[in-house]
Formats: structure tokens, C-alpha cells, sequence
């Protein structure tokens, strides 16, 4: 079983990102399967795949792959650009997934389909607290945002991935120092260069993020300051309501996004103890205890922040 690294020559900083990880010793020659170049990695942990499919427009290239080359993939992660308004430089990382976006079912502006998540690559949260650690050793967070998002855009996959991004503009996308501290990012957590396997620590609890904006400030917060594995991540803007009625259980997108972020995460983490923390403040009083009882009834526990830093 490996993870299956793709990137995109539709996408600058995919191919900065790639190039940096070429750059790690221990690579095999380039050869082709039906879904583009692959390269194998000495330490058999890897597999790097360039395509020249945009990404977020690549469903099923998990599956594709697998039966190209008969490499069984247990995780995927898909090197990209990152993209905002703002135009902060940022290192970045989410699962993906179109959580409460209506219609259901219909194809995402941004490649995957309306209301289907992607199970979360469970080195999410292993990730994210060493990018954080190796971009502040080498002084890249003097210039840079060090984040994560919540679960947004494409494509559709069976096996649990993540996105790994450089933005926010070309002058970032195009940045070698950046996409090395990545590169190295995903050699240490990966273990490319140790004699011992990569694995997920089943007895460590698992978080799911409900609430708060785009960069999910609270939820980054717990996850840096504990030691606990990450699942979905759910913006406030995929948990809509339809108006309060205080006969009955508020109606609307939320329930789906909840339910989806629950069962996907499940997936990845079949072994573990997993609950759910709410970016509390973002939510009023009534739309708060309508998640908290749906989780009730999916048998997810909610902690407080404080609650999760004490059980360290």
C-alpha cells in the first residue's frame, strides 16, 4: 500500500511542489500508465503521479491509477495552487468534498460533486503541525499565512486525500523555498527516509470542525496545541438553515453536511474514538443545539476546546 502523490502540469504551483519532491533522493525512473508518468519511491512508502488533467477535474484517478499499475493506494495527496481574494501568501492544507451546497448531486464549480465528501487523509493533522514547525524554523511564516481549511472543491476520490497548496498568487506558486519546506514536510511525516513504516495512531481521538470561516482559526488552534488526529473541517457557509421553527428540528443543507462529514470521516478513522468541536460563537444559540442533537444521535461526542487540551 502506498500514498499516491499526484500532481498537475495544468497547475504552476503543482509543478513547483513536484519538482520539489524529485528533488528527495530515491526515485525511480519515469514510466507511463494510461493515467500519465508515474515514479516509484526506493522506500516503496510513495508513488508520484503527473497528469496533465487539472486536478480538481480528476475524479476517480485513485481508482484509475490502481488498476493501471496494480499499486494498491491507501491515501492520496494532490499538490496545488491556492487561490484568494486576499492574495496572503499562505502554506495550506484541507480535505476536500462539497458539503451543503445545493443542488445535491450536481458537478461543483471547482470540479466534485454538490453534497459528496472525500474521506480525509488521516496524516492531516501530522501535517499540518510540521508544516507549521518546519516552515517557522526556516522564517517562512515571517512571510507567509501557516493554515488549514475547511472541506471545499473537487475531485470526487474513493481513498482519503488531502490538498497540499502554495498561494496565493504566481509570485508564491513559483517559490522553491516554500515548496521545499513541503517537500520536506512530506518526507518526515511519510518517513521516506526511515526504516520504519508510516502509521496512524488508532488510540489518539479524532476531531471533527463544525463552524467558524474559511481558515477555521479555532479549530487550527486546537489542533496545533494538541495531539490528536483531524477529519472534516465544515465552514459555517456549509451549514445552512432554513428558518427557526421552535415546534420542530430546524430543516435545511446542515443536516446533510453534519451527517456527510460524520460517515466520511468514519471511514478514514474506522478505529477510533471520534467527537466534534464547535467553533461555538459562529452559530446562534438554537442552530448550535440542533447540531449538537444530530451528533447526539450519530453518536458523536461535542468538546469544548478546553475540554480536548485537558485530555491531553
Amino acid at each position: 500500500m502506498v500514498v499516491l502523490i499526484v500532481a498537475s502540469n495544468s497547475d504552476i504551483a503543482s509543478m513547483t511542489l513536484y519538482h520539489s519532491m524529485l528533488r528527495l533522493e530515491g526515485w525511480s525512473f519515469p514510466s507511463n500508465c494510461t493515467v500519465g508518468e508515474h515514479r516509484t519511491h526506493e522506500s516503496g512508502l510513495v508513488n508520484l503521479l503527473l497528469i496533465d488533467t487539472l486536478h480538481i477535474r480528476a475524479d476517480n484517478i485513485d481508482v484509475e491509477y490502481m488498476e493501471s499499475t496494480g499499486v494498491p493506494v491507501e491515501g492520496v495527496l494532490i499538490l496545488s495552487r491556492h487561490v484568494s481574494s486576499s492574495e496572503t501568501p499562505a502554506m495550506t492544507l484541507h480535505a476536500i468534498g462539497i458539503p451543503g451546497i445545493l443542488p445535491f448531486g450536481e458537478i461543483g464549480n471547482s470540479g466534485g460533486l454538490n453534497g459528496v465528501l472525500v474521506p480525509p487523509n488521516p496524516f492531516f493533522a501530522p501535517l499540518f503541525r510540521t508544516m507549521t514547525k518546519f516552515a517557522k524554523e526556516r522564517k517562512i511564516d515571517d512571510e507567509f499565512d501557516l493554515t488549514l481549511e475547511t472541506t471545499h472543491h473537487g475531485p470526487v476520490l474513493n481513498t482519503p486525500t488531502l490538498y497540499i497548496e502554495i498561494g496565493s498568487t504566481e509570485k508564491e506558486w513559483i517559490r522553491d523555498d516554500v515548496a521545499d519546506c513541503w517537500a520536506a514536510t512530506i518526507s518526515h511525516v511519510l518517513g521516506l527516509f526511515t526504516s520504519e513504516k508510516p502509521y496512524i495512531d488508532n488510540n489518539l481521538d479524532v476531531m471533527i470542525g463544525f463552524g467558524g470561516g474559511h481558515y477555521a482559526p479555532r479549530h487550527k488552534a486546537v489542533i496545533l496545541e494538541s495531539n490528536i488526529n483531524l477529519g472534516h473541517v465544515i465552514a459555517n457557509y456549509s451549514l445552512s438553515f432554513d428558518d427557526f421553527d421552535e415546534s420542530k428540528t430546524p430543516s435545511g443543507p446542515w443536516i446533510s453536511s453534519v451527517v456527510a462529514a460524520v460517515e466520511s470521516t468514519k471511514i478514514s478513522y474506522p478505529n477510533s474514538n471520534i467527537f466534534a468541536h464547535l467553533d461555538r460563537k459562529s452559530f446562534k444559540g438554537w442552530q448550535r443545539s440542533a447540531i449538537i442533537q444530530k451528533l447526539g444521535e450519530l453518536g458523536i461526542e461535542v468538546r469544548r476546546g478546553k475540554e480536548i487540551l485537558q485530555r491531553e
